[in-house]
């Protein structure tokens, strides 16, 4: 299986790559557009600030690739967030392959949310192997509200989307990679799809 880590700046890539490896498999990191086109399947990984991120895809041209992408692409973190419509992170337009906004939480709350935060209301085989308020670890600020994408829910302040899907596109809010043996399993669904 041919499986292709976006490459465009943003962090968590080493993380990414260790933990298909624990898993058996064995992942190419690239900005290479045929390279990408031609993957099996497809990580867009993501750990910074959402204007400077969108910016190095567009001087890649992958803001262009990436949502006529064919084959199951995971978005994890800022990358799930850059999918979204508009993230209030840098007054940021996205890719727009999820109809939603990205939005901040309030001053009530300690931000980021960082930690172990529990996900539920879970839909599709994505999930499948992982029961209901199962923890997974999350570091983030901004969150991507509820929609009709939704496919699994976490609370911070109030219910958000920590996992998102439209068609063969799907991204988390949670880091898989770092969630230990459910974030790997939910890894190898992805995997499998």
């Amino acid at each position: 299986m041919k499986i292709t880590i976006i490459d465009y700046g943003a962090g968590n890539v080493q993380s990414v790559l260790f933990a298909l490896k624990r898993l058996g498999f064995e992942g190419t990191v690239t900005n290479d557009w045929n390279t990408i086109k031609s993957a099996d399947k497809v990580i867009f990984p993501g750990v910074g600030e959402a204007s400077s991120a969108m910016k190095m895809l567009q001087e890649s041209g992958l803001d262009i690739l990436i949502p006529t992408l064919k084959q199951p692409v995971l978005g994890i973190c800022l990358g799930m967030q850059l999918m979204c419509k508009h993230s209030e992170e840098g007054n940021t337009d996205g890719l727009g392959i999820f109809d939603v906004n990205v939005v901040k939480f309030s001053k009530e709350v300690k931000v980021p949310q960082m930690g172990w935060n529990t996900i539920y209301n879970l839909k599709t085989l994505f999930f499948e192997g992982i029961k209901e308020n199962e923890f997974m670890y999350l570091v983030h600020s901004f969150y991507a509200s509820l929609s009709e994408n939704t496919i699994a829910t976490t609370n911070y302040e109030k219910d958000y989307s920590t996992a998102l899907q439209r068609n063969n596109f799907f991204g988390v809010q949670f880091h898989p990679e770092k969630s230990g043996v459910f974030g790997e399993q939910i890894l190898k669904n992805f995997l499998n799809l």
